[in-house]
């Protein structure tokens, strides 16, 4: 079967950028970057994305573009004969699967919060009322099994059209907007009464507020955010480096994506710092940040219900671009797995992807005795933890290991693959960096995650 391929570049970047431009950078970065310090922790952040993220975006991107495979069968290609390499492509897909179980039901909540905002819903109610509409969604499985399936049904729906005419027409047409939508949107939180306090905040280092929280919990928070947001470690990029031609290198294309992933980042920063500030909010308010705490500055703000629609419709393209690229991701690897064909496996997927989100809307209801991890857990968090503490980390160093290491694919091989094509080449200076250094502080990230989440 004749591998279907980008038709463009820009549609390669926009969709591997889509991966990771969703809650993880527009959510959590703003409120991370609140608790751990402002522009101060924003200058770690983007350092730890250079030295942490890039590296195995590419690496993703060389054993994709290599074996013309996703990692249902990219490992099994590109081993050394009689290794087990290949036994890693149960873990990738897993990792995809659990991220669905619980994205697919996070981005149903934002289509809910969009629909209420835009019919005024939130209009007129006091700081508690805004609460008990997020606590009355969580005991509703109905409105939430709803939601998600409109999710799920649309983004198989897109996947099940093709590359070309599916994923990267529908992504490219979110992904403009999603960029007018968030440039509008800081334009007018930086116009709010005070906004220059949180531009402050947010834009002028001050490492003395690093100092008290602490240097080591900072310089933790930070390397896991960079790693965290970039989507590594599952096989998601691998799938999307298996479509792209060898005309372009591999370098300047992961650093096209990390660029527009931080760029929207940055910008979220720029409608939650301000907006909190102008409203006497701190911005490091935790995961309630999204649901409760901004749904209330929309109510205090001239013409709120507007631009909380706006900004809910943004949220709700950067999520749901995510959850495209990852179900294309789990749709193609079925297909090189079994060479079923593209709506067959749209088909399966569908039908999976259903029944496996509903432990994590159940988790807030109908379930809700079962803390898995403890008082006041849920399933999401169980699903979450096995995934951003495990997974994700775990997966980037076979991925590391694998393109570095003689026993795997091997640093040569690796390096000659992201030597074709026009663009910046691979510094090959950073090897014994990438190859001794790097497993180590992936480890250190991996250790720190667990001591974090215990304590």
């Amino acid at each position: 079967m004749k591998r279907e391929h980008f038709s463009s570049r820009l549609g390669f970047i926009l969709i591997t950028a889509a991966c990771s431009i969703g809650l993880g950078n527009i959510w959590r970065f703003p409120y991370i970057t609140g608790k751990y310090g402002g522009a101060s922790f924003v200058i770690l952040y983007l350092l730890f994305l250079i030295i942490l993220g890039l590296p195995i975006i590419v690496m993703e991107f060389a054993v994709g573009r290599a074996s013309q495979r996703s990692t249902a069968l990219s490992f099994d290609i590109l081993e050394p004969k009689g290794t087990k390499w290949h036994w890693f492509k149960y873990v990738t897909i897993t990792g995809s699967y659990i991220l669905m179980m619980f994205y697919t039901v996070i981005c149903g909540w934002l289509l809910y919060y969009f629909v209420e905002m835009t019919k005024g819903s939130f209009q007129g109610l006091a700081t508690e009322e805004v609460a008990g509409v997020f606590s009355d969604l969580l005991n509703n499985p109905t409105a939430m099994i709803v939601c998600t399936v409109i999710v799920i049904v649309f983004s198989v729906g897109v996947c099940a059209i093709g590359i070309q005419k599916g994923v990267e027409r529908i992504t490219k047409v979110m992904m403009a907007l999603l960029f007018s939508l968030i440039v509008i949107l800081a334009i007018r939180s930086m116009t709010l009464p005070n906004a220059e306090v949180g531009l402050r905040y947010y834009l002028y280092p001050d490492f003395g507020i690093m100092k008290e929280i602490g240097f080591s919990e900072c310089i933790f928070a930070a390397m896991g955010q960079a790693f965290f947001t970039l989507s590594i470690g599952v096989g998601v990029l691998t799938a999307f480096g298996s479509r792209i031609d060898k005309s372009h290198s591999l370098t300047s294309d992961a650093i096209y994506m990390g660029v527009l992933d931080t760029f929207v980042a940055l910008l979220a920063g720029l409608i939650i710092f301000p907006a909190c500030f102008s409203f006497g909010v701190q911005p490091d308010s935790g995961p309630n940040l999204l649901f409760i705490t901004l749904p209330n500055i929309f109510n205090a703000m001239n013409g709120g219900r507007f631009w909380g629609s706006l900004f809910f419709l943004f949220m709700l393209f950067a999520a749901i671009s995510t959850v495209i690229a990852v179900i294309e991701n789990i749709i193609t690897y079925v297909m090189d797995l079994t060479e079923c064909s593209r709506k067959k496996s749209a088909g399966i997927n569908l039908v999976f992807l259903l029944i496996l989100s509903l432990p994590c809307i159940f988790g807030f209801n109908i379930w809700h005795e079962f803390q898995p991890l403890g008082e006041g857990s849920t399933v999401l968090d169980l699903e979450d933890f096995i995934l951003s503490n495990n997974l994700l980390p775990l997966g980037s160093l076979v991925f590391l290991l694998f393109c570095t290491w003689r026993f795997g694919w091997g640093w040569d091989n690796f390096y000659k693959e992201t030597a074709i094509g026009k663009g910046l080449p691979y510094p090959r200076f950073a090897k014994n960096y990438i190859k001794f250094i790097l497993p180590i502080i992936i480890l250190i990230i991996f250790v720190s995650g667990y001591i974090s989440f215990f304590s």
